[in-house]
């Protein structure tokens, strides 16, 4: 059985995420349309993660004439939020699927919150940056 705690688990756990038929070794199947909200979670988060990899792409090729460093900015803050979401993605199913098996309370995360806030921060940046017309 897998262990929370330490680096000795964090490998652990990321192997799991390449194979997840591991996960039915521990506690007892729950019942299936936990697992099927599990995984619907899961592509939602997928789905966050690929919108902003998209508008990464967006900023990157349809404002070309915004200043270089504050589009570079933009493009690399909305790709590596995307990046983040799909880790998260997989990490979370994987940790609640855990939960589940074993009857233990589901993981809490401030991810939702951290990525809540870092989007609206985002956005206000573009708002001042459309208001004060930064151009390169």
């Amino acid at each position: 059985m897998i262990r929370a705690g330490g680096p000795r688990s964090i490998g652990a756990g990321v192997r799991l995420w390449f194979s997840p038929a591991r996960i039915r070794e521990e506690g007892t199947t729950p019942d299936y349309r936990f697992s099927l909200a599990n995984e619907r979670t899961f592509l939602a988060w997928l789905r966050t993660g690929l919108a902003l990899v998209g508008g990464g792409f967006a900023v990157d090729q349809f404002l070309p004439r915004l200043h270089e460093g504050v589009r570079l900015t933009f493009t690399v803050v909305l790709l590596v939020g995307g990046a983040a979401c799909a880790l998260r993605a997989v990490n979370h199913w994987m940790r609640c699927e855990r939960a589940m098996r074993r009857g233990e309370d589901l993981p809490v995360s401030r991810f939702p919150s951290a990525l809540a806030l870092a989007v609206g921060a985002l956005a206000a940046a573009v708002v001042v940056v459309v208001l004060l017309g930064w151009a390169g």
